[in-house]
């Protein structure tokens, strides 16, 4: 039996197409069931429904054979641990910082809201830029227009949000999009059913990027 980690929302809907031409479809629907493994159409196949950033952490540990995050995630999380062998290229979106308007680039010391306490700080140190991190775990439009930070980096994909709130887009820090990241020791013991999966995934992504 295989297991894959997958969040709800939009990176799970994106990646029912590609799990659905291997022959993966839940039998059961998230949206209306609370259960939280669900079976599949695949007698040897799984998914277990989990908050985003848990999916490292059940893959590093084995609970999940397999699991679908975002490049942000990962990289916050450190999954050095993982087997991280294809990009779905789904769920893109960009990774920048943001600020008030009006506000002026940084410089000196400043206040950054975000979730991704790890690569906003290795990213402004690369700026040069001494950078005091304040986590919070969403909402982080409000820092800016309340004085809790200077600017903050988020996840952008319309800006809509942004606009709405007065702020916009500054640093484009990386683009983002969804991998199949994979536990190191069932690549061992299941090495043949993982192997053949991701051979399936990777020749359907190729089609359709060409």
């Amino acid at each position: 039996m295989l297991t894959i980690a997958v969040s709800k929302g939009r990176i799970y809907e994106e990646a029912l197409p590609l799990l659905a031409e291997v022959g993966i479809e839940p039998i059961d629907d998230p949206k209306t069931c609370r259960k939280l493994i669900l079976r599949t159409t695949r007698d040897d196949v799984q998914l277990v429904i989990i908050r985003a950033t848990d999916v490292p952490t059940f893959v590093e540990y084995g609970a999940a054979d397999l699991g679908i995050a975002g490049k942000d995630v990962l990289l916050e999380h450190g999954a050095e641990s993982l087997y991280e062998p294809l990009d779905l290229n789904i769920a893109r979106c960009r990774l920048m910082t943001a600020a008030h308007k009006n506000a002026p680039p940084p410089h000196g010391r400043i206040r950054v809201a975000t979730k991704y306490v790890k690569i906003a700080q290795k990213y402004f140190a690369s700026q040069g830029i001494q950078a005091e991190i304040i986590k919070l775990y969403g909402s982080m439009e409000l820092a800016p227009l309340v004085g809790l930070a200077d600017c903050i980096v988020d996840l952008v994909d319309t800006g809509n949000t942004l606009r709405a709130n007065d702020l916009e887009p500054r640093e484009h820090i990386m683009d983002i999009s969804s991998r199949l990241v994979v536990n190191k020791a069932a690549m061992k013991m299941k090495n043949q059913a993982i192997a053949t999966l991701l051979d399936q995934l990777e020749k359907n992504i190729a089609q359709k990027v060409s």
